[in-house]
């Protein structure tokens, strides 16, 4: 740990960044803009050697916009929807899908650039950073596919009781995306790309980590978009966001980060009953490993669940409750995997422990484990909570018990708190007075044991896992939680469903209304009324 940051030379050059991303523009009404204003720097987790001295890798700055240019941002985008009336909300779906499959392509180019800056940025590792690029790729190819599908459905009319309708989706206006730092470019893309395609235009602010890793997309947005389809806003939420919301013209808040700060975004919108939320917020997610449970297969799963890209993913497994017939062997397994893991910079092979971005983070998990050890707890594995800068070991702490703030906190990062228990009935009733309801992870091969708690756990979280570690994917699965967790549903067709509201068009049949609706398709006058599909 004490020699874990790297010099400059030992870094392969194709890891580098030799030249910093001065980013001094910003996509407002189909227009790259250049800033002259205040800059935010941007410094890398990842810190260099210098003859001994120890170095925050200066990444570049971006611009620090202020409420006029947050506000141009908005005109463009009510400008661009226009009451429904703007070019985008009007297209037909073919056209639509025309200008992301157009984006796609330019975005493949920024593929290098992006998996650089997602190691700097953040310190995701280089296999993390090109998967999350590649499957925000095939996230955006299954959301044209799926919005084919949905359009075939659509193509045909409905009768019944003497009226003739076709029913499809409509978008709702202008929605604001914000994604989170743990997955700025997947995460955000996984609400920002369905709310574009179904004819919303788009105010776009990047997490407060990873910021830069979107500036080589501009280019890309700017040339694949209708103006004011796509704008970009950056700087302090208090400056930028609080405006928009407080116009009242934002029709949906697209939102990935704490409930605290989605709460304050809500209230801050004149008209919130006039506003669709769709929320990813925290979770909790606990293991409940049975007595049955294969001690190999589990601790392997466990380990992925709870420390994948340091336990910074809101689907992590935050507490683990084991029964306490096998508690020893399991944490004796447990803690030799954790203490196997490898800690290192991001481009490093085999790493799994990476610098943490945020700031003040390593500070909070020490609060964490002083907390639970003043309560009877104990780091049981090799160098857990051992820390150099931006680098903490994982720390496995038992035995954890409800007086502890590791009990009941989302931690987010690399402290995992083990609970011993007698009876299920501990980890059900701890499910059930959480605050938090995403997903829940159950290991063991009693079928009827198994069964008893799928029951009643289906209705406190939204998924299941059985033998496996809690997990977004695949995106054709539903991904949502209960309580404090989420608002709205998001997978490839669930997300287009969340950023569109059905809508009709309705007549009565008789011969002349037949013959009217019969011309408007037949000569294609309309988009909407339309019986054309895309193959």
């Amino acid at each position: 740990m004490e020699n874990i940051f790297p010099q400059w030379s030992d870094i392969p050059a194709e890891y580098r960044i030799d030249k910093a991303v001065h980013q001094n523009e910003y996509l407002i009404n189909g227009q790259l803009l250049k800033w002259d204003g205040p800059f935010q720097d941007v410094v890398s987790p990842v810190y260099l050697n210098e003859q001994g001295t120890l170095t925050p890798k200066f990444l570049g700055h971006y611009p620090l916009l202020t409420q006029a240019q947050s506000m141009a941002a908005l005109d463009a985008a009510v400008a661009a929807f226009d009451h429904g009336r703007g070019l985008w909300p009007t297209m037909s779906v073919e056209d639509r899908i025309y200008h992301l499959e157009l984006f796609t392509l330019k975005m493949m180019e920024t593929r290098e650039e992006v998996v650089r800056l997602l190691m700097w940025e953040i310190g995701k590792t280089l296999g993390d950073a090109q998967k999350e690029f590649d499957r925000t790729v095939d996230y955006i190819r299954d959301t044209i596919q799926s919005l084919k599908e949905l359009d075939r459905t659509s193509s045909r009319f409905s009768i019944e009781q003497g009226i003739m309708a076709q029913i499809r989706r409509a978008p709702f206006g202008v929605a604001l995306c914000m994604g989170p730092y743990n997955y700025p470019l997947n995460e955000t893309f996984t609400t920002l790309i369905p709310a574009l395609i179904m004819g919303n235009v788009i105010i776009f602010k990047p997490p407060k980590f990873g910021v830069l890793l979107h500036s080589p997309l501009l280019k890309a947005f700017k040339e694949s978009f209708p103006p004011g389809v796509i704008n970009t806003v950056y700087g302090d939420g208090e400056s930028v966001i609080r405006p928009l919301m407080e116009s009242g013209k934002i029709d949906v808040l697209a939102f990935i980060g704490s409930s605290r700060v989605a709460d304050i975004l809500k209230h801050q919108h004149p008209k919130p009953h006039r506003m669709r939320s769709v929320l990813g917020l925290e979770a909790k997610n606990a293991a409940i490993i049975l007595k049955d449970a294969d001690i190999e297969q589990v601790t392997t799963e466990v380990v992925l669940g709870a420390l994948s890209y340091n336990g910074q993913r809101c689907t992590a497994l935050k507490i683990i409750f084991v029964h306490e017939s096998i508690a020893e062997p399991f944490l004796t397994k447990f803690s030799e995997k954790v203490s196997a893991l490898k800690a290192g910079m991001p481009w490093e092979k085999d790493v799994k422990i990476t610098p943490l971005p945020e700031a003040g983070k390593i500070e909070y998990l020490n609060t964490l484990i002083e907390d639970a050890q003043k309560y009877g707890a104990k780091i049981i594995n090799a160098n857990g909570g051992n820390c150099n800068r931006t680098v903490f070991f994982p720390a496995v702490l038992f035995p954890v018990n409800e007086k502890m703030r590791v009990y009941h906190e989302e931690q987010f990062g690399p402290v995992v708190p083990v609970v011993a228990f007698s009876s299920i009935n501990e980890p059900v009733e701890y499910i059930i007075n959480s605050n938090y309801g995403q997903q829940v992870s159950i290991f063991g091969n009693d079928a009827d044991e198994i069964s008893e708690l799928i029951d009643p756990l289906v209705n406190q979280v939204c998924r299941v896992n059985i033998n496996s570690q809690c997990q977004r994917g695949p995106d054709s699965f539903p991904f949502t939680g209960r309580k404090d967790s989420a608002e709205g549903t998001l997978s490839v067709s669930d997300a287009l469903r969340v950023f569109s509201i059905r809508t009709l068009v309705a007549a009565k049949s008789s011969p002349t209304n037949n013959a009217l609706v019969k011309e408007i398709i037949r000569e294609n006058k309309s988009n909407f009324l339309s019986t054309d599909f895309i193959f």
